[in-house]
């Protein structure tokens, strides 16, 4: 058995018991974070039987989507610029940093081009730290407005990340904000199916999960880091 093949099996006995102890399904995408790992690390990853792939910096994952390819489902995990729109629409079939008006016309744009709708997560700042991308959980209802008639987009869901602690249940108000507001966001557009949460990452996934989860980002519990 592979590192990475006994990481997953580790990752998912922790997911089935945050789901068991939340009384929900075990319903949850694992995104491999592959950022800091290989093109071959990243192979492996998929043939450890992982198929959701999330990379944060354009000119670091197409060399990997060039000889991936369609072998995974490809996410962008991290801030879009409005100007690297063009390298991914088409190849990364989910986007989870959605988070200004510029943003989604420029990926409506090029997605109407290239004949590519993009699976999108509206991006969060739950914790309301200034180091960190994202809406104000109060601007999220009129952004959706503002969007959510544009072609080639399909919102999803929300994602937020939590703050680094070294107790992981200090995340907990985070992940359970994003939830309580997906859930209003729902009352208000009847119409919008807002299946998806995407929170948690490798230090507080099972915490995430507990709340609600249904896409974690994992990246060095799951595939490492190579950086060193």
């Amino acid at each position: 058995m592979s590192f990475i093949e006994e990481n997953l099996q580790n990752v998912q006995q922790k997911i089935h018991s945050a789901c068991g102890k939340a009384g929900r399904s075990s319903n949850v995408q694992i995104v491999a974070v592959t950022k800091y790992v290989s093109l071959e690390t990243t192979r492996r990853a998929l043939e450890a039987g992982i198929h959701h792939i999330g990379e944060s910096r354009s000119q670091d994952a197409l060399p990997k989507w060039e000889a991936l390819g369609p072998q995974a489902a490809w996410h962008f995990i991290g801030h879009l610029q409005t100007n690297k729109v063009r390298d991914i629409i088409g190849k990364f079939e989910y986007v989870h940093s959605l988070d200004r008006y510029s943003l989604a016309a420029e990926i409506s744009k090029r997605g109407l081009a290239a004949n590519a709708i993009t699976k999108c997560f509206i991006q969060v700042n739950i914790s309301g730290e200034e180091t960190k991308h994202g809406l104000e959980p109060d601007e999220v209802e009129n952004f959706i407005r503002k969007i959510k008639d544009l072609p080639s987009i399909e919102i999803i869901g929300l994602m937020t990340m939590a703050p680094y602690v070294e107790d992981p249940e200090e995340t907990r108000p985070v992940f359970l904000g994003l939830r309580e507001l997906r859930d209003e966001l729902c009352a208000v557009f009847p119409d919008l199916h807002l299946p998806h949460l995407s929170m948690g990452m490798s230090n507080d996934y099972h915490i995430a999960v507990e709340e609600g989860a249904t896409f974690i980002r994992l990246g060095s519990t799951l595939v490492g880091d190579e950086r060193n």
